[in-house]
């Protein structure tokens, strides 16, 4: 694990002209062009489908028979992002997990505010039960505005009988849209790209006027039982650091099997750093691992 690496890629945050605060006509770009800048790897072919009338995209990684599938919820604070942008992500934990993946691409606010979002998401999920057949194949994943509503998924899907998925895995989720966690303030210094302003810019704009305390929008204040074992991943280093252990706190309260896994030094989806951090490649390996035990073994004649 290198020093030089993590500073190398805090520096490229600092230096980059990205704003999760800014405009979204211009951010929406910057954003696409960060995380589509570099080709994807030989072994992932991409097929543009719909789940429901949701756009997505489906991902398979070549010599590989998959275990299970990976739904998974890109992010962007509500505004931002695709399910194109986060192909690279998703298909580098599928080939590490030995799955396939499907993303979303669920409506954006402003334009689309709460509960747009969670609606395509739902829909799209719904309809990947339908294909699958059982939950038992399926795991749910979403890093920072996408793990907010990974497991908002499954908040409401509880309460309308929605099959839980095998597993849940939350990388750096944005867990309290009232921003109210200490580490806006204590890593505020360390974090190179989110700050408390940004996420509040982004959260009203998704909320359009819902209480952020919601625990339909702000899972830390939800009822979370009867929610699958869960994984959240955060680095030490980033903004939305209290998000991740106040959402494993409540998770283990309401009874969840749940690990909270903290890479010190670290900053916010660090994980998406994986070719050029060790860490970052770690884990993912570690939330690979987890995801593999607890999809169900498929049953051949």
């Amino acid at each position: 694990m290198s020093k030089q690496q993590r500073d190398t890629i805090n520096q490229m945050l600092r230096d980059a002209p990205f704003d999760l605060g800014g405009d979204v006509s211009v951010q929406r770009p910057l954003l696409e062009q960060m995380l589509t800048g570099h080709p994807l790897a030989d072994d992932v072919s991409t097929t543009p489908d719909e789940l429901a009338g949701v756009p997505v995209i489906f991902i398979k990684i070549a010599e590989t028979e998959p275990t299970g599938v990976i739904f998974h919820v890109h992010g962007g604070g509500f505004a931002l992002g695709s399910a194109d942008s986060s192909v690279g992500f998703a298909s580098d934990l599928a080939r590490k997990a030995g799955m396939s993946a499907v993303t979303v691409d669920y409506r954006l606010a402003p334009e689309h505010p709460y509960p747009a979002a969670i609606q395509d998401v739902t829909a799209a999920y719904q309809a990947l039960l339908e294909r699958e057949g059982a939950g038992t194949q399926i795991v749910v994943t979403g890093e920072s505005a996408g793990g907010n509503l990974a497991v908002e998924l499954l908040i409401a899907g509880k309460e309308h009988g929605l099959e839980m998925p095998a597993a849940l895995a939350l990388f750096s989720p944005m867990a309290d849209l009232a921003a109210t966690g200490e580490s806006f303030t204590t890593k505020a210094e360390v974090d190179p790209n989110i700050t408390a302003a940004a996420i509040r810019t982004r959260a009203n704009d998704y909320l359009n006027g819902t209480d952020s305390k919601d625990p339909l929008v702000s899972p830390i204040y939800a009822d979370l039982t009867g929610l699958p074992p869960m994984l959240i991943q955060a680095g030490s280093h980033e903004a939305l650091l209290d998000d991740a252990t106040r959402l494993a706190t409540r998770a283990a309260a309401d009874d969840v099997a749940v690990t909270l896994d903290i890479t010190p030094g670290v900053s916010h989806v660090f994980q998406a750093f994986n070719a050029m951090l060790d860490e970052g490649d770690d884990a993912l390996s570690r939330a690979a691992a987890f995801l593999q035990d607890h999809v169900e073994p498929l049953v051949t004649a």
